[in-house]
């Protein structure tokens, strides 16, 4: 087998979980030698060991192991060169690899080699299409040796680069950003760019099920709830926010799901109250963000992901641009005015142990983006932050995939020993740090939760559950005590059906049915959002510690306290958007 060795200049940006995997890449004259000395060998030994060519061409399979399981590729070689790669068949999640695929078959048919960076937020959808890609070329004939987590592309020096103008910056591509930067342009700012860190955009939006808080929609009126700007505010009004951000908040809902329609996202699926999906199987989060990215695209807007904002410039109080790094270059965004849209710092221990000691024990179900990176910005230039130590914990993520899932009616928790340890409907710190506390944590559940809740479903259908018929197969399959377990669950169904309180406090909505299959999937609970940051007003203008206006400045989203979430996101990317926009027009 050959080993071919390449002397490559990747562009792309750099991945942020990825770590150097050594070496230089080898000089022309290096490469040349390599393989006249790798030619002459396999010539030597023709008469008793056929070796392919490195010229092979043709189609040729691999496989690897993403997030999910198995991903399997067809690599298409002409006279050596990979001209295409098709992915056969994956596990991954949709809105992941729809993202990452395009960009890392990119970079590994422009550099020939699947040693290339990986794609920041698709970390490992991309360790699955390099390794897999590294073992059709060693059919073909090609070898690039082993591919880890930690290989990426060549080093290249950052250097210093130009100055960019623009109107206006968006730091952050979430769902804040992308809001934000199609209300600039839709309210007429010619010039609006958008940078985000990672490779791919839409932060954590992309993964919910829910469109909370929105009302005045198709889809409610459709499934005759009333509603009204003064019920919402009623609702929200202990909520923390000041009367005058409670009011364009309200405002800013009641128009949200016409917003959205405008540009082809229905959200028909109204399942109580506010609660928004796209429809009874399909989460709000992948049809939202995907309509925001392609809008963002139709109407101009700039968008360079691979690219972090690290400080802020200022002219006197005036706040004038960002500072910007992607792998390649550092360089200054000049712009007329600021929005910051970066998210929360759900991902960053470090500022979890500082500001809210205690959360960092646990795992988190947000992106990887989540670092809080302008929270050192703001201690920096004293601006005003509220709320730091306001977490929100979701109390059922599945383990390992991170996936949030439903804690309610129905879903008993069971440890290693196939006993309950825990009130279900606990939550918060507590029930997170109860869980660590056991040697493993299963959430077990019936039929009817399958057929009652959204995500349980998917994630049922996607096999992140095992399925056994009976209580006792069950138990077998999670390798639990299974004398314990069968006990347990029949306590549970007793307190349930007597109405009475177990010794944990609870009592159960309803018992579990007396007919299989029943699931299980191991879980834990999570940091899903950092409530707290910097302060904004109802313009989303930031503030200083003495609540005067930063000049040019602007945030939305979770970087800046908001007592809502996702589609309070959007609401204040949109004002944010609208206030930026005119500010910068004069008006």
């Amino acid at each position: 087998m050959k080993k071919r060795m390449l002397a490559l200049c990747v562009t792309a940006a750099v991945g942020i979980s990825a770590c150097s995997s050594g070496g230089e890449a080898p000089t022309t004259e290096a490469v040349q030698e390599s393989e006249t000395t790798a030619t002459e060998t396999t010539a030597a030994q023709a008469d008793t060991e056929p070796a392919p060519e490195e010229s092979a061409s043709g189609t040729f399979e691999g496989k690897g192991n993403g997030f999910g399981g198995e991903l399997q590729l067809k690599v298409t070689v002409t006279d050596g060169k990979m001209e295409d790669i098709e992915v056969v068949s994956h596990h991954e999640s949709s809105v992941v690899f729809n993202r990452a695929l395009p960009i890392i078959t990119e970079r590994i048919l422009e550099a020939q080699s699947p040693e290339v960076d990986s794609v920041t937020g698709a970390t490992f959808t991309s360790y699955a299409v390099k390794a897999a890609v590294a073992e059709a070329m060693k059919e073909q004939g090609t070898e690039f040796g082993e591919i880890t987590f930690t290989t990426q592309g060549p080093a290249v020096e950052q250097v210093q680069g130009e100055d960019v103008h623009t109107q206006l910056v968006i730091v952050g591509g979430g769902p804040a950003g992308l809001g934000a930067a199609i209300t600039a342009k839709e309210n007429g700012l010619e010039d609006v760019l958008v940078v985000e860190k990672l490779d791919i955009l839409s932060g954590n939006g992309k993964f919910d099920l829910n469109f909370y808080d929105v009302f005045n929609s198709e889809a409610q009126k459709a499934n005759g709830v009333e509603d009204s700007i003064e019920k919402f505010i009623e609702d929200m009004k202990d909520a923390g926010n000041t009367p005058e951000r409670l009011q364009v908040w309200a405002e800013g809902e009641s128009v949200i799901d016409a917003w959205l329609r405008s540009f082809g996202v229905e959200l028909d699926h109204n399942y109580g109250g506010r609660n928004h999906m796209k429809d009874k199987d399909n989460y709000a989060g992948e049809a939202i963000q995907d309509g925001m990215e392609a809008q963002a695209q139709k109407l101009g807007v700039e968008i360079r992901t691979g690219t972090k904002g690290t400080d802020l410039i200022f002219d006197g109080d005036k706040v004038v641009g960002v500072t910007v790094e992607s792998k390649a270059e550092k360089y200054n965004i000049m712009a007329d005015a600021v929005i910051l849209a970066t998210g929360g710092f759900s991902y960053n221990k470090d500022l979890l142990a500082k500001y809210a000691p205690g959360y960092e024990v646990l795992n988190t179900s947000n992106q990887m983006g989540a670092t809080g990176d302008f929270v050192p910005v703001f201690e920096k230039y004293g601006f005003k932050m509220e709320h730091m130590d306001t977490i929100r914990v979701i109390p059922t993520i599945l383990i390992p995939s991170r996936d949030l899932t439903n804690s309610g009616a129905g879903s008993v928790y069971v440890n290693g020993d196939g006993q309950r340890f825990v009130n279900e409907r606990l939550g918060g710190l507590e029930m997170g740090t109860a869980i660590l506390d056991q040697d493993m944590t299963w959430m077990v559940v019936d039929t009817k939760k399958v057929e009652d809740n959204a995500n349980v479903r998917k994630q049922v259908k996607g096999g992140k559950f095992i399925e056994a018929a009976t209580w006792e197969e069950l138990a077998d399959l999670m390798g639990v005590n299974k004398e314990n377990f069968v006990k347990t669950i029949e306590a549970y169904n007793k307190n349930a059906e007597d109405g009475a309180e177990d010794e944990f406090g609870h009592t159960p909505e309803r018992a579990l049915l007396p007919e299989g299959p029943y699931y299980a999937s191991k879980i834990e609970s999570a940091v899903h959002m950092t409530k707290g940051g910097v302060s904004a007003n109802e313009h989303a203008q930031i503030l200083r510690e003495d609540g005067s206006v930063v000049d040019g400045l602007y945030g939305a989203g979770e970087v800046t306290w908001q007592s809502g979430g996702y589609s309070q996101s959007v609401v204040f990317g949109r004002i944010s958007g609208q206030e930026a926009a005119a500010y910068i027009q004069g008006n």
